[in-house]
């Protein structure tokens, strides 16, 4: 297996026969799989991935019994993985599983140890000027530069999964997965994707100034541990 993305679902029960049926559009070869981790999910998920997973031959699925986070449920299906690459993407959406293919054709071009990331384009003017201040606060606070550190796809090599330790377990994920890359002298390169509006459902935490204020907080919280961490190495 060349590729396995993993593809976290937590309440995602209108949006998982979108995406299966778009990755079944574009997958055209026989070394990708798709693992979609029900991440305890409490509507009809599991109902809908077991009536459609049987229709497509690459993708197979992980349950987590109760949810721990986005990053547990992702973290358990990276466990799963059996490709040479892995990384995830998101359900909703709102980053095109065409992604992916653009990710592979640039990861084939390179080989070797990369990261691959996109780079989200055509966002809210407020969500853009969001990003940008968190991505300023990363990159001065942690001497790395680090920008739109929640993009999707995350891809890189199945081996560099073994150098993780202690990953968190909500969307400090993202940054953790991108500062390792960094951190370990991967080539990051970044692509442009499209990030339009959500078709169903709703975001598990972009949900408005309150919800904002509690990833900011969160995602300082564990910069600081994971600044302590190195310091500690």
């Amino acid at each position: 297996m060349k590729l396995s993305i993993v593809v976290p679902c937590y309440n995602e029960e209108q949006n998982i026969p979108l995406i299966l049926n778009r990755f079944g559009e574009i997958i055209k070869r026989e070394d990708m799989e798709v693992i979609l981790v029900d991440n305890g999910s409490t509507d009809d998920s599991a109902l809908v991935l077991a009536e459609l997973l049987p229709k497509y031959a690459f993708a197979r699925t992980v349950r987590v019994e109760v949810n721990q986070g986005y990053g547990y449920g992702i973290l358990q299906g990276l466990k799963e993985c059996t490709g040479e690459y892995i990384g995830w993407t998101h359900a909703d959406m709102q980053t095109d599983p065409a992604d992916i293919l653009k990710a592979l054709d640039i990861i084939e071009q390179e080989q070797g140890l990369v990261f691959v990331k996109g780079n989200r384009k055509g966002r809210p003017l407020f969500d853009v000027f969001f990003t940008a201040g968190m991505s300023l606060f990363e990159t001065f606070y942690l001497h790395t530069k680090l920008y739109d550190i929640n993009a999707q796809p995350n891809i890189f090599p199945r081996i560099f999964l073994n150098e993780w330790e202690n990953p968190p377990y909500d969307f400090a994920l993202d940054l953790y997965a991108l500062y390792m890359a960094r951190r370990r002298n991967l080539k990051v390169i970044r692509f442009p994707v499209l990030f339009p509006e959500r078709i169903y459902g709703e975001s598990k935490w972009n949900t408005g100034l309150r919800a904002k204020w509690k990833f900011i907080k969160r995602t300082i919280e564990f910069s600081v541990k994971l600044k302590k961490g190195l310091r500690d190495l």
